[in-house]
């Protein structure tokens, strides 16, 4: 791993030649994320130690899970030991489990899971699987498909009951994603998460209509869409091409993302909130991460069309590294934790809430490093640098 100095210097060189309409060379993407996740780590070097803001969390919730989904993102593309290293040490001080217990329906406490395949695939060491098998086992015996009652849910639980699903070359866990999944996207909230004609999310039941933005649009939270969107290509990235879902899913990728391409900045992130730029607008960085996360994907596979697409990734991609990324490492722009575009804000004297900033510290800074290090990693993989 470089000296700090080194890595910062060498990502602000990348940053001043780079240009805001094509993708950077391939060393200078994996600048970027070394420099942020260097100093995440030196930020952590006791992978066990709680997380406390408001209160005490252990250190295997969401936030922290979402991280080391992007540090295996990393790993993958640039091996490290140390990377490596880093993401085990933690699996066990947590003895390979969740929060809330082996057989939790928790979506947030089931993200670890994730990672805790990753590593197994590496180093088939039968405790790294155990909670996961009796989890996954648990979530198909049961005839529950009500879990997933808000959209974060997506991201933090759906690949890993697909990638446990392709693991075990068995469909009944890819069945069972499904039957949860259309369970949120038709029933909750009513007639379901998902606006069919917008092809955008809804948060959860407090958002469907008639709630309204200031504006008197839908309310679309960047992040939360992004969770969906983030959540649909890693399940894609596991099922088979047969698999029986798969086309839907490709559809609604396809549809989603020719609904944020239309929200996309001049600048090349996305506003909180999507249909209401002025409603907590400017640059936010986790929404713009996984979108650029889940556009690169899919140009990748050729999902989407690399003409109409490879724009506004390279547009996005240049707004992470260059504008929400600090020489240092730092992160910023990011929303902290919340359910919609008026929360995770900083405060001003008054208690207001007020747009994030460059220098803005988030109430938890690994999760937003986590869709960062996920957006690199695809970035990174897109042909023609």
């Amino acid at each position: 791993m470089l000296p700090m100095k080194m890595i910062s210097a060498t990502v602000a060189l990348s940053a001043a030649s780079l240009s805001a309409q094509e993708l950077p060379k391939s060393g200078a993407i994996l600048a970027s994320m070394r420099v942020a996740n260097t100093h995440f780590m030196e930020e952590w070097p006791d992978v066990g130690k709680t997380i406390i803001t408001n209160r005490e969390r252990p250190s295997n919730i969401w936030t922290r899970a979402v991280y080391y989904e992007g540090l295996m993102a990393f790993q993958a593309i640039a091996p490290d030991p140390r990377n490596y290293d880093y993401a085990v040490r933690w699996a066990e001080f947590h003895k390979w489990g969740m929060r809330s217990g082996d057989l939790t329906r928790n979506a947030d406490d089931q993200c670890c899971l994730q990672t805790y395949l990753d590593l197994y695939k590496i180093d088939p060491k039968p405790e790294r699987i155990l909670a996961l098998t009796a989890n996954m086992d648990a979530m198909v015996a049961s005839d529950k498909i009500d879990d997933w009652s808000w959209v974060d849910a997506m991201q933090m639980a759906m690949p890993a009951m697909a990638k446990f699903g392709a693991f075990k070359h068995d469909a009944k866990y890819f069945e069972k994603a499904h039957a949860i999944y259309t369970y949120m996207r038709t029933k909750h909230g009513g007639s379901g998460l998902y606006n069919s004609t917008e092809h955008l999310w809804w948060r959860d039941k407090d958002f469907v209509p008639p709630y309204k933005e200031p504006n008197g649009k839908n309310c679309y939270w960047s992040r939360g869409n992004g969770w969906v969107f983030a959540g649909l290509v890693r399940v894609l990235e596991e099922l088979p091409t047969d698999a029986a879902h798969r086309a839907e899913y490709e559809q609604t990728v396809k549809e989603m993302s020719a609904a944020l391409a239309a929200c996309q900045r001049d600048d090349g992130f996305w506003n909180a909130s999507l249909h209401d730029p002025n409603h907590f607008g400017g640059k936010e960085t986790t929404g713009t991460a996984l979108f650029t996360y889940g556009l690169a994907w899919g140009i990748r596979h050729q999902l989407l069309d690399e003409k109409t697409y490879l724009p506004i990734v390279a547009r996005a991609w240049h707004a992470l590294a260059t504008e929400a990324l600090h020489p240092d490492g730092f992160l910023g722009y990011v929303q902290g934790t919340g359910k919609q575009p008026s929360e995770g804000r900083p405060i001003d004297k008054s208690g207001t809430p007020q747009p994030v900033g460059y220098d803005d510290k988030p109430d938890f800074t690994d999760f937003g490093l986590g869709c960062f290090l996920l957006a690199g990693s695809e970035v990174y993989r897109l042909p023609s640098r």
